[in-house]
């Protein structure tokens, strides 16, 4: 798979990174405070996959019920490693969604990945791309990453958008023509990818 872009291809060792005692930070951005995901926050969760909207290109494309949620709630704790994880991520008080940046050790896409999850509240006002762009530059330059990368439906648009504005690079399609539970899934699932030497380049 995406073979034809072996330039994005990078060895799997990270440089920096081979404690097992580090620990996942909070980072803070101008407006997002991104906590480190924990048991509290399941709630914020539970309330999140309930939502119509925020589901539609996700798994089923329908809302989750809370048992499902603790099951997913659980797996994105244990995700945690080597400073990397999901984080929970507040505008002073108020939830808007959750992030990741988790390791993955034989993707060629990349050593990391990275996605997000927002209330409909708090869409279309630059939170998503705020956050994923902290956590870049959380992975490359505290992390010793050379290369993240991050995958949607390709009838995404809104996070699509949100890739290309943080520097993200589109790698290709896979599984077009596969039929699916969600409209659109026919399209299959698009491919971005962003190396270390990039970024420095894009945020330059």
């Amino acid at each position: 798979m995406l073979a034809a872009h072996a330039q994005f291809r990078l060895a799997m060792d990270m440089p920096g990174c081979n404690s097992q005692e580090m620990i996942q930070r909070t980072l803070q951005t101008k407006r997002l405070t991104l906590v480190p995901l924990g048991e509290e926050h399941l709630e914020y969760e539970v309330a999140l996959d309930a939502y119509p909207d925020v589901m539609r290109y996700l798994g089923a494309g329908e809302p989750r019920e809370r048992l499902e949620v603790e099951k997913h709630h659980q797996q994105r704790i244990d995700e945690a490693r080597n400073g990397l994880g999901f984080w929970a991520g507040f505008v002073r008080a108020d939830f808007v969604g959750w992030w990741l940046l988790t390791s993955e050790d034989d993707d060629e896409r990349g050593q990391a990945e990275l996605g997000y999850r927002l209330l409909p509240d708090f869409w279309r006002q630059g939170l998503a791309s705020e956050g994923a762009a902290e956590l870049l530059a959380y992975g490359f330059n505290d992390m010793g990453l050379t290369q993240i990368f991050a995958e949607t439906m390709a009838v995404n648009t809104g996070s699509r958008a949100v890739m290309s504005r943080i520097g993200l690079t589109y790698l290709g399609t896979r599984g077009e023509g596969n039929s699916g539970p969600i409209t659109g899934s026919d399209q299959g699932v698009v491919d971005y990818a962003i190396t270390n030497d990039r970024w420095a380049a894009f945020i330059d």
